[in-house]
């Protein structure tokens, strides 16, 4: 009877393993994902995350040399935190992942890229878009533009679109993603003859009152601050209480439900961004991601408590898919394989054609999308997007 029980016992302890497709089998590629789940950042990974999720549940397998694979995600929160960077990385080199997608932030990016490269394994930027994830290294790839172009955008459109010649700018101290764009906002801007009043706030400021003050009090016609959407909250916030009495501009972080709800029925408040993707630019995807988010109470709550198509939701899918037809292309599930096909991997995705430059691995984009906020609707309109050739 004892061996009988042991014998069960035994079973009992394999067959979830058989079940789900254990690290052994041979059936199945993990994928990791690199993402804030919590934060300054976490709304935005958790968009980011669901773009990545979405994808997986309509191609939840991949044929590699003739054998399908079941595709599995492994998923950390690494917490927003560059502190936190390096142990998330090293759970998903540990659970043996073929591929690294992510992170939301810059900052993480970097913290994490040196434990990938220690271990071979290749990562995908979504929306990370400061040129240090990717500058001098051959393991972290990226699917987005990067900031000194969007910087460029940004200040091309606040002197050219707004006629600001003075532009108050305010970034997050020791924020990569808020101190890189400002730097490059600031080059342009100066380059065009314009002024900029430049500040920063510590880490867990709340309170912006004094910020807001000197914006008002520089002479400046434009206020500009790509920080978190946990900051800009605050931001929208105490501008409309204080009457900022400016446009506000920001980059991708802002592109996102929670600045909508932050900034419906403020009447005084004027917010532009640019961004990676306009809803409804491909009504398919759009349509089909709203049904998948509205099914789940969960991954509603992640997507902001509506069903709204966030820009990095849409990057987040094709990266997916991106990493997917890297994997197809090495033929294999080694990591090493899969980071050499990623060199030459191309998709058309549902925002844009994805081709990586030979030299950091970067994406060649050129477009970048512009959104206003319309504070009546609470929704983005659509600007002409800006093409550069």
């Amino acid at each position: 009877m004892k061996k009988a029980l042991l014998i069960l016992l035994a079973l009992v302890m394999l067959f979830p393993l058989a079940a789900g497709g254990s690290k052994e089998d041979g059936t199945t590629v993990r994928i990791g994902v690199f993402e804030p789940a919590s934060g300054d950042n976490g709304a935005g990974g958790k968009q980011e995350t669901l773009g990545i999720q979405y994808a997986n549940s309509l191609a939840p397998t991949v044929d590699i040399d003739g054998t399908t694979y079941n595709v599995e995600l492994v998923i950390v929160d690494n917490e927003s935190s560059n502190d936190r960077a390096a142990t998330a990385a090293s759970m998903l080199v540990n659970e043996d992942v073929s591929v690294v997608l992510g992170s939301y932030g810059s900052g993480v990016s970097i913290a994490g890229s040196d434990t990938f490269r220690a271990a071979g394994v290749p990562a995908i930027g979504i929306t990370c878009t400061n040129p240090q994830v990717t500058e001098g290294n051959t393991h972290y790839f990226r699917i987005c533009y990067l900031d000194p172009f969007q910087g460029t955008v940004l200040a091309n459109y606040a002197y050219n679109e707004l006629g600001a010649r003075t532009a108050y700018c305010l970034a997050k101290l020791g924020d990569d993603y808020s101190g890189g764009l400002v730097n490059y906002f600031i080059q342009q801007f100066k380059a065009l003859g314009g002024t900029c009043i430049s500040e920063t706030f510590p880490d867990g400021n709340s309170d912006f009152t004094s910020y807001v003050n000197n914006a008002k009090n520089s002479g400046a016609e434009v206020f500009f601050s790509p920080v978190s959407t946990e900051a800009a909250q605050l931001i929208i916030d105490q501008s409309s209480s204080q009457g900022l009495g400016m446009p506000i501009l920001a980059g991708d972080t802002w592109d996102s439900n929670v600045i909508l709800q932050a900034a419906k029925g403020k009447s005084n408040v004027d917010i532009t961004v640019t961004t990676f993707y306009p809803e409804g630019a491909n009504p398919e995807f759009d349509a089909g991601f709203q049904e998948w988010v509205n099914a789940d109470s969960t991954r509603l709550a992640n997507n902001g408590g509506d069903d709204t198509v966030a820009a990095v939701t849409a990057m987040g899918f094709d990266a997916y898919n991106f990493a997917l037809q890297a994997i197809k292309n090495a033929g294999s599930t080694d990591p090493a394989d899969v980071m050499e096909a990623l060199w030459t991997t191309e998709t058309d995705g549902v925002t844009g054609h994805i081709a990586l430059e030979q030299v950091n691995g970067d994406a060649i984009r050129n477009t970048v999308y512009v959104k206003h906020c319309n504070t009546d609707t609470g929704a983005w309109d659509a600007l002409p997007a800006v093409v550069v050739e």
